[in-house]
């Protein structure tokens, strides 16, 4: 019972949400990537 009393009033602090449009994030993960990948080339780091 109290479990799942906690779990019923628990509310949502704006965190990640469970629903939102995966290929964004992948695209954008993978464009970081790339970005990340071409500083380190131009800098002389690799």
């Amino acid at each position: 019972m109290t479990a799942n009393a906690a779990t019923v009033t628990r509310v949502r602090t704006g965190g990640p949400q469970e629903d939102g449009p995966k290929i964004l994030e992948h695209v954008m993960g993978w464009t970081l990537v790339v970005v990340v990948a071409m500083l380190v080339t131009q800098l002389g780091l690799l």
